[in-house]
This record gives structure tokens, sequence and C-alpha cells, in this order.
């Protein structure tokens, strides 16, 4: 099976040449190589990054040999895996070259479009429309985008909301399921016998694949080999009637004289063992193990079963029941999780089968080694602390008394600068900052440029004097409140410091955005961020007189 994004093959994966190897589906996508085994229970599986692979050898079709593929690590470990024939073999290893020639590429982008969704007209005419209609817009694109700093979809990235509701890209949205519950399912009678007929929907068919696993692998296990599908649901539908009956007697009998009808009643193994792996990643600070003595469903009247009932069951019969709370949290795991699988198919075999794969794969994906596991809930145990073992925090408070407002904002601002209010030494108004800027502006076109470009007690001295001045511009009660620094310089300057500000703040948006760096890609474009080469005009000094 191969897709847009990914080819699936059966192999076997051989650890060397003399291993026999181990049957399963190897999955292969743009940036990961994945080995699934058809046992659950082994301990073959594999998971190798594109970029990490070395390089790939296979055996020459006609060559009397069996189809192999040999991928070697950076490490220098090889990787052999046997195809079922040659042509998957060469679609395999097609894949991964172009995998390895992505990811050894150069990220080098059209300022068109990079991304494989195409762009449509009306995107482009809004686009075009936005940097006609915003200057500053125009100026930031052709600032970066035009010096090769940022792609156009890096740019227009984070500007979704002004390309609208009509140029987002359809979200590839999966289709969710039914909130309905499978034992909901009712059938219908033809009024003159005690026969009842079930309509199967391939929905309804998914969504019993979905919640129960244990009815998934037996359909695989018996579906045509040992029974037919009608035979199979009449089986499945058999076993639902007798949980609704709630007389586990009957049902005991039943599972005693028919092997395949006991499948259906037992409790579900797949998910038993699917709920205790999840209990065992589960924070050791959390277990409810400790609180299991506050438990009183045991007790008289306290509890709820099927349909709300209070059975008496005999203990060897205690397997065969099932209660609603089980039915209903099942039901609500799967609705929340949506429809994992794309494949449209009326063969419910499909189906399945590529329902099992994707489990197996989920489960590949986030399974942890034993003793990583264990140093993960250490870790987590030691970072954990409760804050009813803590010590009181006392920290030290004083008391707020404001009756000037302009006392309590120049406080604020000395405490942030660590300058006490009486160190009358430290401070310069604003004459003499913007005098010591313009001196050291001069030297700097008279020596010419040198690190550091300003002395830092001279920039320490401007920076403390405009925090000063923009602070009690803003907030000094009876003169201007709407006044700011800003405001005091010549609109030229005024319109490149705010330019400088707008564009510092776009580089810093798309340098954060970039972490973690995973790819070759990603720290080319962090190194054009840090040094992005952008013109910086003179700004001309104004002293307000």
């Amino acid at each position: 099976m191969a897709g847009g994004g990914q080819v699936e093959k059966r192999v076997k994966y051989k650890s060397s040449v003399k291993d026999p190897g181990t049957p399963g589906f190897l999955r292969i996508r743009e940036g990961m190589l994945l080995f699934v085994p058809n046992d659950p229970k082994s301990d073959s599986k594999l998971k190798v990054l594109t970029q990490n692979i070395k390089s790939q050898k296979n055996t020459k079709e006609g060559s009397n040999k069996p189809p192999w593929l040999n991928l070697t690590n950076k490490l220098g470990k090889s990787h052999i895996f046997e195809f079922e024939n040659y042509p998957d073999m060469h679609a395999c290893r097609d894949f991964i070259t172009k995998a390895l020639a992505i990811c050894e590429e150069e990220p080098n982008k059209s300022a068109v479009s990079t991304s494989s969704e195409q762009l449509s007209i009306k995107e482009l005419e809004l686009r075009f429309k936005l940097l006609r209609e915003n200057s500053e817009l125009q100026r930031l694109h052709k600032q970066f985008v035009e010096s090769k700093v940022l792609t156009e979809d890096e740019f227009w990235a984070t500007r979704k909301k002004l390309l609208g509701k009509d140029s987002i890209r359809k979200s590839k949205q999966q289709v969710g399921l039914k909130s309905m519950m499978v034992s909901g399912i009712k059938p219908s009678t033809d009024g003159r016998t005690n026969r009842v007929t079930f309509n199967l929907t391939p929905e309804i068919i998914f969504q019993i694949f979905a919640e129960k696993p244990a009815v998934r692998q037996a359909f695989i296990n018996y579906v045509p080999s040992k029974m037919t599908e009608k035979d199979f649901w009449t089986k499945y539908f058999r076993a639902e009637y007798l949980y609704s009956t709630k007389n586990t007697a009957v049902a005991a009998a039943e599972a005693a004289e028919d092997e395949e009808l006991a499948v259906f009643l037992k409790p579900d193994e797949i998910l038993a063992r699917e709920t205790r792996q999840k209990i065992r990643r589960v924070d050791p600070t959390l277990d409810m193990e400790a609180d299991q003595g506050d438990d009183y469903t045991h007790l008289m009247d306290h509890g709820i079963q099927r349909d709300g009932t209070m059975d008496v069951v005999e203990p060897q019969n205690d397997q065969f029941r099932r209660s609603l709370l089980q039915d209903l949290n099942r039901h609500a795991a799967v609705v929340l999780e949506g429809r994992s699988i794309d494949v449209e198919s009326e063969d419910t075999r499909i189906v399945a089968e590529a329902l099992t794969r994707v489990k197996q794969v989920s489960k590949a994906d986030g399974e942890t080694t034993k003793d990583a596991n264990l140093e993960r809930l250490e870790r987590m145990s030691r970072l954990a602390g409760m804050e009813d073992l803590q010590a009181p925090q006392n920290f030290p408070l004083a008391p707020l008394s404001i009756k000037d407002p302009r006392d309590y904002f120049e406080s604020q601002q000395g405490n942030v600068l660590n300058v006490p209010r009486g160190a009358k030494g430290l401070k310069r108004n604003v004459h003499e900052a913007y005098g010591l800027l313009k001196e050291s502006i001069l030297e700097i076109r008279a020596t010419g440029l040198s690190d550091p470009l300003i002395r830092p007690e001279v920039s320490f001295e401007v920076f403390s004097s405009l925090t000063r001045t923009i602070s009690t511009a803003k907030n000094i009660i009876g003169k201007n409140p709407r006044e700011s620094i800003l405001d005091r310089l010549p609109k030229s300057t005024k319109d490149e410091v705010l330019h400088h500000w707008t564009s510092i703040q776009e580089l810093l948006r798309h340098f954060w955005s970039s972490y973690p760096i995973t790819t070759t890609y990603l720290h080319t474009k962090v190194m054009l961020l840090q040094f992005p080469n952008l013109p910086i005009p003179e700004l001309a000094i104004f002293i307000d007189s």
C-alpha cells in the first residue's frame, strides 16, 4: 500500500544476515522509518529517522537472491529488510532516496510558494490588496521577503487573520463518530415471527471494531476461515442480547458450549492490556491505589450495574457481567479519539486490518523501554512538589500608601532600575542623556565601528532617562496623559523608530517559532534571522528644547 506521503509493505526485519527475520509491516514516511512486527509481544520494533540514514544497499533482481534492502545509519549499524518481491523493494528504495535528498538539500525555497498546497487566485488577489492598502505591511514585505530573509509562506503564516476566512486553506478535519452507543442499535422485526434483523452500516462496523478490539481480532481470525461474515455478526449480536438480559448463568452456559460465542462474552483482554499500559505511565503521585480504602461501591445499596440494576452474581459467572459505566467510558474514549483511519472500503476485513495496524503503530510510537519509563517516573516524583508537605512561605510585604501618584510611579521606576531615590549623582536630565548619545555617534563616525558600538555606561544612562521620561509622561496627572517621548520627536524620526520596532517584532516572532531546531531548513532560517543584513538608516538626533 502506498499513499501520497508514505509507503507501507510487508517485510521481514533482520538484525543480521543470519537472522531468520521477524515478519511485520514496514511504514516509510518522509521523515521516519517504522517497522511494526505482526506479533504485538515481539521486541523487534524499529524506529529510524530518515536524516540518520547514511546509505542503502539492495540485492539485484535476477541474482537468485531474495529482495533485501540494507540500510546503514550514521553509527554504522545495519537494518536489513526482506521483501516479498522486487517491486516492493524498489518502491521503498526509491522513496527513501527521495526522502534523503529532501533532508540533504538546502532549503532554497522560492519566493512564490514552497508548500504542496497551491494558492488560489482569490488568495493571491487578497494578498496584493492588503499590500496596496497597508503601506507598513508593504514595507515589511519588501524588507524581509525580497531580501530572502523570509519566504512568502513564512511571512503570511503569521497574518492569517488579515487574510480572512475565505483565504484559509481547507483544514483536513477528520470525520468524527456519532455519539450513539453500539448497544443502542435496535433491530427490526417482521411482526410475524421472533426473527430480528440488524442493519449494519460501515460506520457501525467501524465503531464496533474501534470500541471492542477483541471483536476486531476475532473477525480477522475467524472470517472467512471458520465462519462467514453473516454467522460472525449473528453470534456477536447473540452475545449482546445475553448481556442485555443480565442473566449471567445463561451466558456462561452458552459460552461453555460455543467457543466462538465465548470470545464475545468474556472480558476484552486486548483492551485490558492497553489499560494496564496506560496505568503504568501514570505519575506515581496520582496513583489511586492508596485511596482504595475510601471505596464504598461494594457496600449494600451503592454502585450501579448495567441498566441500573443490582444483580447477585455467582463468582464463577462474574466474568460474563459488564457494567454500564464500562460501556460509557469506552464509548466516550472512542468518540473523542475520532476516526483514526481514512479507509473507505465496504470490505470489512480491510477495515479491521487497517485499524489493527494503526493501533500497532500508535503503540510503537508511544512505547518506551522499561528502564526509560522507570527513570521518567522517578524524575517526575522528584520534581512533583506536594503543597501540603511544604514549609509555609511568608513573603515580606510592604504596606502601600500613596498620597501623590507621581511619587508612586517614580518610586516604581527607581525600584526597577535599582536606583536609590537619594542618589542624585546617578540621575541625568534629557539634555545630558541625548548629549552623551550624540557624542558617541560622532565618535563612531570619526573612528569607525568597534565592539561595543556605544560604551555600556552611556547606553545605560540613555535607557534610564528614556524609561523615566516615557513613564512620567504617561502617568503624571494634570499634565498631558497621552503625551509620550515619541511625540517629541520629528515625524520622520518617529516613523523610523516605529518601523524598526515593528521589524524587530517580526524577526523575533519568526525566530522563536523556529525552535526547537530539528531540520536543516530551520537551522538555516534561524541563521538568516540572526544576521538579516538589513539596512539601518540614520536617525536624526532631536533634543527637546
